[in-house]
């Protein structure tokens, strides 16, 4: 019967949330239950964010600035990227605030507290799916024919970012519960996320501004990788074909990206365990 019990700040990890995953579930449910109390358009907030997002980057930077005019079925372009990057900025910004949010939940009761962050990264991928559907169908209507890689590898680039957020959320939601700083520094980073990717622009035009060594840099960011990717699974198919993508993103940039994520979920899983045991005194 002793091996059942569980000592507080002692648990398994990110193997406890998967072990509670029912947990999960509600938490994930309460937050969207909370989210949308009172709203007339409730989970309808997840079309028209990104909306007129699009919108205003579209006619700011397609119409005004003429990237449409030098880019190839722009909107799709710019929607593909423009759903990732808000995915990664939704859980992120979420998940480094769940521990000081839920701390009343957690000063009561003993719950995995990896729970929160993740939950955190659920909540805004049930978010980011009705946007993909909206973007499917505008590349439908562009003449859409992807191959079975483009499909696998779409997949695997929204791994990578949901684990980059993990790891992210787990390793901030951690810090920001004895400095709440970690939440500013965080809003930051995410401020210069969607101008630090090939979202609004090709990658092509940091090359040609700032050299091929900038531009490799500029590529070993894993959103980077993550975007370019999604460019090739749905804009790329939609082109004809002359479009210019970066040199080995599938053979070595997205296995790297990949690998570069884990590495922040250990990290971030190995911080927030060594700092959990004084979250209760700490909220």
């Amino acid at each position: 019967m002793s091996s059942d019990l569980i000592v507080a700040g002692a648990g398994a990890g990110l193997a406890d949330v998967y072990r509670r995953r029912y947990l999960l579930r509600l938490l994930v449910a309460k937050e969207l239950t909370v989210r949308y109390r009172g709203s007339i358009l409730g989970i309808l907030w997840s079309y028209v964010k990104p909306g007129i997002q699009f919108g205003v980057f579209y006619f700011a930077l397609g119409v005004f600035l003429g990237q449409s005019r030098g880019t190839e079925n722009y909107a799709v372009y710019l929607f593909s990227g423009i759903i990732l990057i808000n995915f990664f900025s939704e859980a992120l910004s979420n998940a480094s605030r769940s521990m000081v949010a839920n701390g009343g939940l957690i000063k009561k009761i003993y719950l995995p507290r990896e729970l929160f962050p993740v939950a955190s990264v659920w909540v805004a991928a049930v978010h980011f799916f009705p946007q993909l559907l909206v973007l499917l169908v505008a590349c439908f209507f562009t003449g859409w024919q992807p191959s079975l890689l483009q499909l696998v590898v779409a997949v695997l680039a929204f791994l990578l970012v949901a684990l980059l957020a993990v790891g992210l959320g787990l390793l901030f939601g951690a810090a920001n519960v004895y400095f709440r700083d970690a939440e500013n520094l965080v809003d930051l980073l995410l401020m210069v996320a969607t101008w630090a990717s090939p979202v609004l622009y090709v990658w092509t035009q940091v090359r040609a501004a700032l050299g091929s060594t900038f531009a490799f840099v500029y590529q070993m960011n894993p959103l980077t990788i993550a975007v370019e990717v999604f460019h090739f699974a749905f804009w790329f198919p939609t082109t004809d074909g002359s479009a210019e993508l970066p040199p080995n993103l599938l053979t070595i940039w997205l296995p790297a990206g990949l690998l570069v994520a884990v590495l922040v979920v250990t990290a971030g899983q190995l911080t927030f365990r060594r700092l959990e045991g004084r979250f209760a005194q700490e909220l």
